[in-house]
C-alpha cells in the first residue's frame, strides 16, 4: 500500500494546486453573471475557446514527450534544455508573427483587435511556463507547483474582482486610477487581469532558466518530437471537443440568437466543474507516477486498482451534483436568464467523467510509446464532435454540444480500452467499474430527468449508492485511510 499512499498524497497535493485555484475562478462565473448580460458572457467564452486551442497548439505535445524522456533518458539535463529551448523559440516565433498579423486574424475570428493583441501577449507567457511547470512535476516538489498555481488564480480572480466591481467606483471622484477606468471594457479588463497573473507565474518561475544548461541536443529532440507531435494531434483534437462548440455555436446560430445561447451553455457548463477538477487533480497526481512505474512487475494490477477507484469516486461526485445541481446554480449563476441551460450538466458530468476514465486509460500507449494511438482516437472524438455540431445545432442548439460532447468523450474511452487489451493488457475490474457507472447513471436519470430533483428521493438514491459503495470497497478503503 506504499505506492497509493504516495499516490494519493501527491494527488491530493496537486489536487490544491488544481481544486483551489479553479474553485477561487468558480467565483468568477457569479461575477461574470451578475455583471455581464449573457451575450457578452458568450464573446468571453468564444475568445476562451480559442484560447484553449492555441494553447495545445504552442504546447505541441512537448510537456509529454518531457515526462517520458525525463524517465528514460540518463541525461536528464539534456532533456530539460533542449525541450526548454524548443519551446522557448517556438513562442516567441509565434508572438512576432502574431502580432504581425493581428488585424487578419481579428477579420478572420471576427475579435476586436486590441482583445487579439492581449490574447497574444497571454498565450506567450503561459507557453513559458509550461516546461518549468512540468520540471516542478517530474522533481516531484508538488507544494512549489501548488504556490505558483494558486497564486496565479488568486491574482487573477482579484483583479477581476477590482477592475470589474470596484474600479467604477473608486473612480467615482478624481483620482490616479482615472485613466485606467473605462466605459464598456470589462471583456478587456477580464484578459488584462489574465495577462498581469500570467507575468506573475513566469516571474516566479524564472529561477527555472537560470539554472538550465543551455545545450540544445538535436537528435534528442527529434526523438522527442516524433513522440510529441501525436500527442500534438490529441490536444488539438481535445481542444475541438473541449471547447469548439462554442466557436460553432456562434457561427451556426442566428447571429441575433447566437452569443446569448453561447454565453447560457457556457455558464452552465460550469456547474460540471466538480468533475473536471477531480479529474484534473487525478491527472497531475497519475501520470508521473505512470511513467516511473511502467517497469515495476505488478505495474498492470496496480494501473487496474487505480481506475477501479477513480470510476467509483468519479460516479460518487456525478451522482451528487446532479442531486444538488438546483441549489448549486443558485450561488454559482447569480442571473436567472443563465439557467435555461441547466438541462445540460448531467449530460456535460457524465461526459466528463469518461474522459477521466479514458485519461486513466491511455497510460498503455504512453508507456509503451504508442502515442500515435491517442491521437487516432482523439482525431475520432473530434470528428464526431464536428459532425454531430454541425447536423444537429441548428435544430437542437446547445443541447446538440452537450450531447455531442458525450458522444465523444465515450467513445474515445471505449476504443482506448478496446486497443489497450492488445497492446498492455491490464486486468481492470470491468465488473465493479461497470456497476458504479451504471448506477450512478440509471439514479442521475431517475433525480434529474424523472422526479425533477425531489429530494426525497434523490437523497436516498444517493445514500444507497454510498452504502453499495463503501460495501464494495470496504478493505481497501480502510487500508488506504489507515496509512
Amino acid at each position: 500500500m506504499g505506492i497509493f499512499q504516495k499516490l494519493f498524497k501527491q494527488t491530493f497535493i496537486y489536487g490544491l494546486a488544481t481544486v483551489l485555484p479553479r474553485m477561487l475562478s468558480f467565483l468568477l462565473v457569479p461575477l461574470y453573471t451578475d455583471l455581464l448580460p449573457t451575450d457578452e458572457y458568450g464573446k468571453v467564452s468564444i475568445i476562451f475557446s480559442y484560447f484553449v486551442l492555441f494553447n495545445v497548439i504552442l504546447a505541441y505535445g512537448m510537456e509529454t514527450a518531457f515526462f517520458r524522456f525525463f524517465n528514460k533518458e540518463s541525461d536528464k539535463d539534456a532533456v530539460v534544455s533542449t525541450s526548454a529551448i524548443s519551446l522557448a523559440v517556438s513562442s516567441f516565433g509565434f508572438f512576432a508573427l502574431a502580432l504581425l498579423l493581428k488585424d487578419q486574424i481579428a477579420f478572420l475570428t471576427d475579435i476586436r483587435v486590441d482583445y487579439i493583441s492581449l490574447v497574444i501577449w497571454i498565450l506567450l507567457l503561459d507557453a513559458l511556463v509550461i516546461i518549468p511547470f512540468a520540471w516542478l512535476r517530474a522533481n516531484e516538489r508538488p507544494m512549489r507547483y501548488s504556490f505558483v498555481k494558486i497564486l496565479n488564480v488568486a491574482v487573477n480572480l482579484g483583479l477581476n474582482v477590482f477592475l470589474l466591481k470596484y474600479l467604477s467606483e473608486l473612480t467615482s471622484t478624481p483620482s490616479v486610477l482615472d485613466h485606467i477606468c473605462k466605459d464598456n471594457y470589462e471583456i478587456n479588463y477580464i484578459f488584462i487581469s489574465n495577462l498581469v497573473a500570467s507575468g506573475l507565474t513566469l516571474l516566479l518561475l524564472i529561477p527555472f532558466y537560470t539554472k538550465v544548461k543551455y545545450r540544445f541536443d538535436q537528435a534528442l529532440w527529434k526523438k522527442m518530437m516524433k513522440y510529441a507531435l501525436p500527442v500534438l494531434v490529441a490536444g488539438v483534437a481535445y481542444s475541438i471537443n473541449e471547447t469548439f462548440d462554442r466557436i460553432l455555436l456562434d457561427n451556426l446560430l442566428p447571429e441575433d440568437v447566437a452569443e446569448h445561447l453561447v454565453g447560457v451553455y457556457s455558464a452552465c457548463y460550469k456547474l460540471a466543474l466538480f468533475m473536471t477538477l477531480f479529474a484534473t487533480a487525478f491527472r497531475l497526481g497519475i501520470e508521473p507516477f505512470f511513467f516511473s512505474h511502467a517497469e515495476n512487475k505488478n505495474a498492470p494490477e496496480t494501473y487496474a486498482k487505480i481506475t477501479k477507484f477513480f470510476v467509483a469516486f468519479g460516479s460518487f461526485i456525478l451522482l451528487t451534483v446532479v442531486v444538488f445541481v438546483h441549489v448549486l446554480k443558485k450561488y454559482i449563476i447569480l442571473d436567472e436568464s443563465y439557467w435555461e441551460a441547466v438541462k445540460i450538466v448531467p449530460i456535460i458530468l457524465l461526459a466528463n467523467l469518461c474522459l477521466g476514465i479514458y485519461h486513466n486509460l491511455s497510460v498503455w500507449y504512453k508507456i509503451t510509446d504508442r502515442t500515435k494511438f491517442g491521437a487516432y482516437i482523439s482525431v475520432v472524438g473530434a470528428i464526431l464532435t464536428l459532425v454531430l455540431n454541425f447536423v444537429l445545432i441548428r435544430e437542437y442548439n446547445y443541447m446538440a454540444s452537450a450531447v455531442a460532447t458525450l458522444v465523444a468523450y465515450g467513445t474515445m474511452m471505449v476504443l482506448s480500452w478496446y486497443f489497450g487489451r492488445k497492446y498492455y493488457a491490464i486486468p481492470y475490474d470491468l465488473k465493479k467499474i461497470g456497476m458504479y457507472l451504471t448506477l450512478s447513471i440509471v439514479f442521475s436519470v431517475l433525480s434529474f430527468y424523472v422526479f425533477d430533483s425531489n429530494y426525497l428521493i434523490s437523497i436516498p438514491l444517493l445514500l444507497v449508492f454510498l452504502v453499495i459503495l463503501y460495501a464494495s470497497e470496504k478493505r481497501e478503503l480502510r487500508q488506504i485511510l489507515k496509512r
